[in-house]
């Protein structure tokens, strides 16, 4: 893995999250961020005198470079915090350098320069730009990274719609920056949370701007809701909803089963913030046996739950950690699981069928069993002995 970024006579050494995971081609930065920084370096004076926001830095190389000037930084993502975190500290700069704030903790302070990374879902641009709505004045500056493909028409009306006039630059290695003037007085409402509904029973499902499946139930998640009553005996039982989302199987769980206590684990922060949502607004008497964790996948869970003792796993494994197609999420969920599950234990996986999880699962559980399967998804299930 290439960790050495050498730019404008600097050097820091990134990582990405957990480093020992991930593929040996990737790094913990990309062209957007040298463009970015090249810019910044060059075009704009007095940083020390500006406050410094920054969204969406993947993997910290942003804060590690701009530390100086103590930024503030925003992301959803715990496992992106983990990194900055990892990478302030290799690069010996003190983590209190940047000011972190997660995605569902209101920013009230003024912007100076925003500097922002072009997120991979819009909703969650289109989000971050209703909120930065507040902090921006026509003396702000906001320039904005990302690769090429992904800064289209349509991304620039957003900056348009929700700040101001908005032109963006020519594309080097296939990144650009978009510029952004904001007029500080637009003040738009969100069109977050998104709201739908299940049925039998009918559940109200809230969902904020980065939750997956934010519009409409995912057929993953359908698939498994279609077997979970065959899946095993929950009552009474403490299950992990890993990579829960919107928590949709999770309420289902705890809907089915009085004594059951469910455990709601994302590393997204609008994720675990939407199925808390869901629980307090469908099953409120739920609550005391509910728990909602930002992690990456189970680090330290014993550490971080007031549960002990988990019987069962479920997860519907993401295959992409930001642009990169990766199965090593899915992996360390297996792995977390078998180390915590109790003996007998089961983790119920749901995963597209043309994925090695059945292969993954008997290497590390010895046993795995196909409780369903379409022309799309399997179910696999695997016991602890």
């Amino acid at each position: 893995m290439n960790t050495s970024l050498t730019l404008l006579d600097r050097n820091l050494q990134l990582v990405r999250y957990p480093q020992d995971l991930q593929h040996p081609s990737w790094q913990a930065w990309d062209a957007a961020d040298e463009y970015i920084i090249e810019h910044i370096e060059q075009n704009i004076q007095d940083l020390q005198h500006q406050s410094i926001s920054i969204y969406n830095d993947d993997f910290g190389a942003l804060a590690c470079w701009f530390a100086g000037f103590n930024p503030l930084w925003v992301s959803d993502s715990y496992v992106a915090k983990q990194s900055c975190l990892v990478n302030l500290q290799q690069n010996n700069i003190q983590v209190e350098s940047v000011i972190f704030y997660d995605s569902v903790t209101p920013v009230d302070s003024p912007a100076e320069l925003v500097l922002l990374k072009i997120p991979k879902t819009t909703a969650l641009l289109e989000q971050q730009l209703i909120d930065l709505q507040t902090r921006v004045t026509p003396f702000t500056t906001v320039i904005a990274a990302g690769r090429a493909a992904l800064i289209q028409k349509s991304t620039l009306a957003l900056f348009e719609k929700y700040l101001g006039s908005t032109t963006t630059s020519l594309a080097k290695k296939k990144a650009r920056l978009i510029f952004c003037q904001p007029t500080g007085y637009k003040s738009h409402a969100s069109p977050y949370p998104t709201i739908w509904f299940t049925d039998k029973p009918r559940f109200e499902i809230s969902n904020l701007a980065n939750v997956f499946a934010r519009q409409q139930l995912d057929i993953g998640a359908r698939f498994m809701l279609e077997h979970l009553s065959k899946l095993t005996n929950m009552d009474s039982k403490t299950v992990i909803d890993l990579g829960c989302g919107n928590g949709v199987l999770g309420l289902h769980i705890l809907n089915q089963n009085k004594k059951t206590k469910v455990v709601f684990v994302d590393e997204s922060y609008m994720a675990v913030a939407s199925a808390k949502q869901n629980v307090l607004a469908n099953l409120p008497e739920k609550e005391s046996g509910s728990e909602f964790i930002v992690n990456n996948c189970l680090d330290d869970f014993t550490e971080k739950s007031k549960f002990s003792e988990v019987d069962i796993v479920l997860c519907n494994p993401p295959f992409h950690q930001q642009n990169a197609i990766t199965d090593h999420i899915a992996w360390q969920m297996f792995k977390d699981a078998k180390s915590l599950l109790q003996n007998g234990g089961e983790l119920f996986v749901v995963g597209n069928r043309h994925l090695d999880y059945p292969n993954k699962l008997k290497r590390l559980f010895g046993n795995v069993t196909t409780v369903a399967t379409n022309q799309k998804f399997s179910i696999l299930s695997a016991s602890k002995r």
